[in-house]
């Protein structure tokens, strides 16, 4: 099994609020910093999106590669890689639970990646390290700051609502 890395926050928003900024493709150029365009090339029965494009510029990692989404409820969101110009794997999710009665989220990120060229397991593992940090600070910020704005629960309906 690959090893993979994991991080988690706690995020003042309930997990519907946290899960609407998540599910909202379109939007990630304008929180995530290494997001430069995201489109949504298929979607499920609810509206979610099953299928992603992601132009990603990180630095040394420059990507177009798209994944593929699996949902879980309200609570988690998993991915996995379908193409990719430098990746050979990318598999990820995130988990929300409720704290507080609900007033807040603990919101843990899983990923693992590998990638076409040669590359140290612990060099890789800093890089995961590097990107889930700044996924969950960019997600905290986004979500703490915009409450009740699109991107946020309105626009995330859990199934069977």
């Amino acid at each position: 099994m690959a090893e993979h890395t994991k991080s988690s926050i706690v995020i003042e928003a309930a997990p519907a609020d946290v899960m609407g900024v998540i599910a909202d493709f379109a939007r990630y150029p304008e929180w995530t910093g290494e997001v430069k365009e995201a489109e949504v090339l298929a979607t499920d029965a609810q509206g979610r999106a099953e299928e992603v494009r992601l132009v990603l510029d990180a630095g040394a990692i420059k990507d177009d590669h798209t994944l593929a989404y699996t949902w879980t409820g309200g609570d988690e969101v998993s991915w996995t890689l379908v193409k990719s110009q430098m990746l050979r794997s990318l598999d990820g999710s995130y988990h929300l639970v409720p704290t507080d009665g609900g007033a807040r989220t603990e919101v843990t990120y899983r990923l693992t990646v590998d990638v076409k060229i040669p590359m140290l397991g612990m060099i890789k593992r800093k890089a995961e390290k590097v990107i889930i940090d700044r996924a969950l600070a960019g997600l905290k910020k986004r979500v703490e700051s915009a409450p009740g704005t699109p991107g946020t629960a309105e626009a995330y309906e859990k199934p069977g609502t």
